[in-house]
């Protein structure tokens, strides 16, 4: 220990002495250093905050199953045990999913339409629980439209013809929530998956004390089958494969998968740039610093004789010149950091202004920052080892030539 700290501290003392020429080394890496961490800060920013702008509205992740078929509560449960699965409810034929609103006699909604909805709905607030079979969710339009918010009771009312007899059934409502503007920009409401089948039973004919409907048929006993599905994939990377398994399942769907790979081309295209920029750089900066050191070395190659003529070993003179090195490239990693901040403002200020650049952003996180630290002690190994070597060739001899 003594002895690492005698070599560390000769290493220091040495960079101090020749002040001049560390702080040249210095500034030829931050001037490596710092544009990398811009560009790839730039890169990383616009490509998360492009991701971050497609998971923000759940839309992104529906898949949306076209036509009506017979999905039976067995093959969703299934499907909602798929790991590429966000979230999952079946949902009844469209001529049963409207049902009319009133607040009173100058706020109501005719055939608005219902979707099914539970614990867990990308539309819901975050850790909402499903509403109950008495409540319902309302879009920001509807809403806007009924004059209504959280708390307030509404009717709902639906009609049916049968045997030539037009009957009327309904419910008291409460809302519970009223969704974001931004996940639904057409007038409709979320009700629970009892409140659903209720409704479908009613247009079928059969009796539903749940709307007050005590005529008609007696319900079926064996459970409801689905026309679809609300499905939403677990992430972006869920989508596709989840769209091709259900096309295989002979199931047409739709989805939002060409702006999903949009993005994805536009992060393969910019890692591209960023690889080819960043790889030129780290071979410019490896020559630049493997030429420094050697040249350093050669012209301290009498103070390291000295050093061997006065007992210090090879691996002691291979420490001191790596020592050297790794100090040399944490603090211009550490200037260069502070180099990047300065700039990821300027550029957050200037182009954050512009609508072409809204939400511009140039960021990387701690895990980029000790990453690109590993990545620059690489660089400063592979050079140092070379100057080690070269300075693993000095004999102690040397010192007694000169004098």
């Amino acid at each position: 220990m003594n002895r690492c700290r005698l070599v560390t501290g000769l290493a220091w003392h040495d960079l101090r002495h020749d002040h001049k020429l560390s702080l040249y080394l210095i500034a030829s890496l931050v001037a490596v250093i710092a544009p990398l961490l811009l560009l790839f800060g730039l890169k990383h920013g616009v490509v998360s905050q492009m991701q971050a702008a497609l998971l923000r509205d759940p839309v992104n992740l529906e898949i949306r199953m076209l036509g009506n078929g017979n999905l039976s509560p067995g093959w969703l449960a299934s499907v909602a045990q798929r790991p590429d699965v966000g979230f999952t409810v079946g949902q009844t034929r469209s001529l049963s999913a409207v049902a009319d609103l009133i607040k009173d006699r100058s706020h109501f909604a005719a055939d608005v339409e219902i979707l099914p909805t539970a614990a867990g709905d990308p539309l819901l607030p975050h850790a909402a629980p499903g509403p109950a079979d008495d409540e319902i969710v309302l879009s920001d339009k509807l809403a806007a439209q009924l004059q209504a918010r959280p708390g307030d009771t509404l009717q709902l009312r639906v009609q049916r013809k049968r045997q030539d007899t037009r009957e009327q059934g309904g419910m008291r409502v409460r809302v519970a929530a009223i969704l974001d503007p931004a996940f639904s920009r057409r007038p409709l409401m979320l009700v629970s998956m009892p409140l659903q089948i209720a409704l479908e039973r009613f247009f079928d004919g059969y009796q539903e004390p749940l709307l007050g409907m005590h005529a008609g048929e007696p319900g079926p006993a064996q459970e409801i089958g689905f026309a679809r599905a609300r499905l939403y994939a677990r992430d972006m990377d869920s989508v596709a494969p989840l769209e091709a398994w259900l096309n295989a399942q002979r199931i047409e769907t739709t989805s939002r998968l060409h702006e999903i790979n949009n993005i994805k081309a536009i992060n393969q295209v910019l890692s591209l740039i960023f690889s080819v920029i960043a790889l030129t750089a780290v071979a410019g900066c490896l020559a630049s610093l493997t030429g420094a050191f050697i040249a350093n070395i050669d012209r301290k190659r009498k103070d390291l004789a000295v050093l061997r003529l006065l007992g210090f070993q090879k691996r002691a003179i291979a420490g001191f010149v790596l020592t050297q090195a790794w100090s040399l490239t944490t603090l211009a990693f550490l200037c260069g950091l502070i180099v990047y901040a300065l700039g990821s403002l300027a550029f957050d200020a200037l182009l954050g202004q512009s609508q072409a650049t809204d939400g511009f952003a140039c960021r990387i996180t701690p895990t980029h920052i000790l990453t690109g630290l590993g990545l620059t002690w690489l660089v400063a190994l592979a050079a140092s080892l070379l100057g080690a070597l070269r300075a693993l060739r000095v004999q102690p001899a040397e010192s007694l030539r000169e004098l």
